[in-house]
This record gives structure tokens, sequence and C-alpha cells, in this order.
């Protein structure tokens, strides 16, 4: 004989199974954002390795609470510095800025968008969300790098101001993780971008190709009495050519040395986040014992020896 069940009844169950699986389905959606926020994590890790090997050492040894967050951010930096890179034309670069430049919004914004599948941009909402970012210094990263490729520095001034705008605007960034908001901090960061944006500009020199303009600004060139073809042809022991490398050699020294005369008054919170300073000098020295030849094979491969001293400054708490 068929049991009937009262009305009553039938709804609860009918309630209880929709809410069993209205469950299955949260737990399935939540297994896969974890999945796709796993993937995301590692994607920007690796971008990182492969691309900047010596940030991605540096990075490494922050505190748990930044790493994921600093790997965001300098996977975004990857990307936007890469945009100009193997393009044939300039207007491919532009738009591969522009891309990056829109998706700044994007992560501020509240709406769905293709953000959630782009696993840098995913990690950089992350951390926007978290540490409600200064969108300035973002933005100062892609503007920065929309330079023809033609366009050359005409002082040592300028190649300051492309650090500053590049380097030290994602020092900033990173020092918003921490919460410390001190004008020493932002004087020494200003500084060390400075530093570190100089030796990048002269460590890309020897991969130059003479349809691009040379990362010697032109007011040394000519101080100095060389041409960009001169530079080209690393001939040993050019003395003209090893003046104009130490002449902006010394520009980068000088704002390594500003930057580490305010270690005192800098949160040992925040030095960690310094610790590229380790890496340009180090490259410093090995120019100068190379007698400033950019394409001595000192300067031209990685530095076994960093690890090592990353590790004992961080240990000391220097940078």
């Amino acid at each position: 004989m068929k049991t009937i069940l009262p009305r009553q009844q039938t709804i609860s169950l009918r309630n209880l199974q929709n809410i069993l699986q209205q469950q299955q389905r949260q737990k399935h959606s939540n297994e896969s954002t974890t999945k796709k926020e796993v993937s995301a994590v590692k994607y920007c890790m690796n971008l990182v390795e492969k691309n900047d090997h010596e940030n991605y050492l540096c990075t490494l040894l922050l505190d748990n609470a930044h790493r994921r967050h600093a790997f965001a951010l300098r996977a975004f930096n990857v990307e936007v510095a890469k945009c100009s890179s193997n393009v044939s034309e300039d207007h491919i670069a532009k738009m591969r800025l522009k891309f990056w430049y829109d998706s700044i919004e994007k992560c501020y914004g509240k709406e769905k968008s293709y953000v959630a599948d782009q696993p840098v941009l995913r990690e950089l909402k992350s951390t926007i969300d978290t540490y409600q970012l200064n969108k300035v210094y973002l933005k100062r990263l892609v503007n920065a790098r929309d330079r023809a490729p033609n366009e050359p520095f005409i002082t040592i001034k300028d190649m300051e101001t492309y650090g500053e705008q590049t380097y030290s605007s994602l020092l900033y960034l990173l020092i918003q993780l921490t919460g410390v908001k001190d004008m020493n901090v932002d004087h020494a960061a200003s500084h060390l971008g400075k530093a570190q944006g100089i030796v990048t500009l002269l460590r890309a020199i020897p991969y130059t190709k003479r349809s691009q303009a040379l990362n010697i600004p032109q007011e040394v060139l000519i101080k100095n009495g060389v041409s960009q073809e001169r530079v080209l042809r690393a001939t040993a022991n050019d003395k003209g050519v090893e003046d104009c490398i130490f002449e902006v050699a010394t520009a980068a020294h000088q704002h390594l040395e500003m930057a580490r005369d305010l270690t005192d008054k800098v949160p040992k919170l925040v030095r960690k986040l310094f610790l590229p300073a380790v890496a340009v000098e180090r490259y410093l020295e090995r120019l100068r014992q190379a007698n400033f030849s950019l394409t001595h094979q000192s300067c031209l491969q990685r530095d076994s020896m960093l690890p090592f001293s990353l590790y004992l400054k961080n240990l000391r708490g220097k940078f």
C-alpha cells in the first residue's frame, strides 16, 4: 500500500533537497575558486622567476604575509616591461601597454570582467582589495614604459626620472603592503629605485639593436666624444666608452649610498623589501672590476653568489 506523506512534510523534504544541492554546488564552486587561486599564485611566481630572477630571490625572503602579494606586483611589472620586447612595430607595444593600463581600472572595479581569468590580474586585484593600493603608482609603471625604442635619454636626470617612475613606484607599492608610512622610508625607496633603474638600463646595453636608442645619455656621449656605434662595437680598452659607463654607473652608486645612509631610519620590516640593493651593489662592483666593460663575462652571467649574499644581509637586517 502506497504511503502518502502530509503536504507540509513533502515541502520540507523538497526544501532540504534544494539546500543540499545548493551546498554541493557551492562546494564545487569553492574548490574551483581555490584551484584558480593556487594556479594564479604559481603562475606569478614562475613568471617572475623566469624574467626577473634577482628580484625573485629577494621576494622569496619576504614574510609569508607579504610574499604572495609582492609576487603579484612584481608579475604585473614583468608583464608591463615585456610589452616592448620582441615587437617589430611601435603601435603593437602601445596596444599591449593600453591593455594593462585599462586593466588597472578593471582591478579596482566591482563588476565581473576578464580580470578573474587572467592570473596576474586576478592576483593583482586580490592585492588591491586587501591593501587598497594607490593606483597612481600602478599607472606610472605603465606610462613610464611608453617610450619609443629610438627615443634616447638626454641627461642622467632623465635616467633617474625613469628609475623613479618604474622601480621606485614598485617599491612604494611594496611598502604599502607593510602599512608603514614614513618620509625617510619613501626617500630611501626613491634613491634605491633610481639606482636600480639606472643599473637595469646599463645592463640592457649589450643587447641593444642598432635601430634602438642607447641607454647612455646624449650629454654623456657628447662630453666624451663617443658615438652610439662605438659603444655597440664594444672594443676592448676603449677609454672613451669606459668613461661614459663610469659616469652613469657613478650616478647609480651615489643613489645606492644615499638609500643605505637611511638604513637606521627604515623599519626592519621594510628593509626586506630593499634587498634588491644587494644585487645592484654586486653588479656595480663586478662592473668596476671589469674596468667598466659592459660585455665582460662577469657582467653578463648570472651572479651565483647572490642567494648567499641576500641571505646574509637579510639575516643581519640590512640591505
